[in-house]
């Protein structure tokens, strides 16, 4: 879940690292998986290393020179930091201002007091679909991570409870609806209707989120029942706050950053002029680094000034926020890593040679390709790219329904249970305060069911179209 023009570089351009045989590349995938789980759950060792050491180990196995293991490894990790780094950074200061200057605290009291405890997991999911929707996987992250964990602490609910759904919201979108990168790549490779892609996506979204959200969390709570962890909770404002700001100003503050990339997506989609001015205007201010830039500049008068903050306070206040996430940046830089190691070994291009004499029907045949790509690489964007280039041919002659039911297939595929090698996985990890074991059996199962629930409300829709 990374930067669109780094992924589409990895997964089209890169020549392999290695010139190993299939059946050797795939025990090598396997081994260095292995050795990042055994090194992190047997010896305890810190996910950053064990990354670095499982992408050296998988280099090594499949016969690659080590020189390029190491500059496939370095180049990952730093796109990935490249792309993902400023975001988590902003979205770090932003999420300190609103806590410091009590802006999180009018939020969370506002939900709380408005929504009844078991409608705050349906609340959560409605607000994460919301701010997902124009949002990349990781931006929406940073921006709902203050509220889930202050709804969490202060409502006394267990972490998975209200987390689960909001991340299932920002998945959802992430892999199924335009404007996000995956689904556009995969409805301009298979020639489908942008409009009829977004309505099915849409029918398809709501059960889909439904059933991996509120409902998941449920047995998601009982299985790993965790509390909100102290060191990413924003702490309650100090008591010489003259004044907080207002729950109006709050809610335009952090939906600013959407806004602004809901405004580049439609422009896009509306105008399709790279020439134009506007749209150029748009492309600038939508850009997920400036319109999250623009929503922490804003936030030091809306939330830091308007809760008294002198520019001392406020430069105190940007400085603290950004220690608790050195952490975080290395172990999903590493991720990243990991995941450009296996794409630069040709795991993509070894599931595509396996998968081209598959005989089934095609929805299946897209969705199936995007899972193994998925689980090889990591990457969701890179399995829409590979799968929706293979399945390309077989929408020729189809339908514009099933042509965009073909896309969300793939995309469904793409989401199908995240582990080690995605970038995201560690992403949640962290914040959550999980480990592994845990990790696997909340977010990675929520993965999964977003992708076969989704996959099996596609099939019943090509069935009525």
């Amino acid at each position: 879940m990374t930067d669109l023009s780094a992924e589409m570089l990895a997964a089209d351009a890169v020549e392999p690292i290695t010139s190993a045989g299939n059946a050797q590349l795939g025990i090598a995938v396997l081994a260095g998986i292995a050795v990042i789980v055994l090194l992190i759950t047997k010896f305890k060792m810190h996910a950053f290393l064990a990354l670095t050491i499982g992408s050296l180990a998988l280099g090594s196995f499949a016969g690659a020179d080590p020189a390029k293991t190491i500059a496939s490894f370095t180049a990952g990790l730093g796109s990935t930091v490249a792309g993902v780094g400023v975001l988590i950074a902003l979205g770090a200061i932003l999420g300190k201002l609103l806590a410091d200057s009590g802006g999180a605290d009018q939020i969370v009291d506002t939900i709380l007091a408005k929504a009844s405890r078991r409608a705050m997991p349906w609340a959560m999911v409605l607000i994460a679909s919301i701010i997902g929707l124009p949002l990349f996987f990781e931006v929406g992250i940073v921006l709902m991570i203050p509220v889930v964990l202050l709804v969490a602490k202060r409502g006394n609910f267990s972490l998975m409870r209200i987390g689960i759904p909001a991340l299932a919201g920002l998945s959802v979108m992430h892999g199924l609806i335009p404007p996000h990168p995956g689904p556009l790549v995969a409805i301009d490779a298979l020639g489908a209707n942008l409009g009829v892609t977004l309505a099915l996506g849409v029918l398809v979204a709501v059960p889909t989120v439904i059933i991996a959200g509120p409902v998941f969390s449920r047995y998601a709570a009982r299985w790993v029942d965790i509390e909100a962890p102290e060191k990413m909770i924003p702490q309650r404002p100090s008591e010489d706050l003259e004044r907080r700001p207002s729950f109006g100003a709050t809610l335009a503050t952090i939906l600013l950053p959407v806004v602004l990339m809901l405004a580049k997506a439609l422009v896009d989609i509306v105008v399709d002029d790279p020439e134009n001015h506007v749209q150029r205007v748009t492309d600038v201010i939508g850009s997920p680094l400036i319109a999250l830039l623009a929503a922490v500049i804003v936030g030091m008068f809306t939330l830091g000034r308007a809760a008294g903050f002198t520019k001392a306070r406020l430069s105190a206040t940007v400085e603290k926020s950004l220690a608790p996430i050195a952490g975080i940046l290395l172990i999903v830089g590493a991720g990243g890593g990991f995941k450009q190691t296996l794409i630069d070994a040709g795991v993509g291009r070894m599931i595509l040679e396996f998968s081209e004499n598959w005989s089934i029907p095609a929805l299946l045949l897209g969705w199936l390709i995007a899972v193994a790509i998925r689980l090889a690489t990591g990457s969701a964007t890179v399995a829409t790219i590979s799968a929706a280039g293979l399945v390309a041919p077989l929408a020729a002659g189809m339908s514009t329904s099933h042509a965009a039911l073909l896309v969300l297939a793939v995309g469904a595929g793409s989401l199908f249970f995240s582990h080690v090698n995605d970038a995201g996985f560690w992403l949640v990890k962290e914040y959550f305060g999980m480990d592994v074991p845990q990790t696997l059996k909340t977010w990675s199962v929520m993965e999964t069911i977003i992708s076969v629930v989704s996959m099996a409300f596609i099939l019943v829709l090509s069935l009525v179209l």
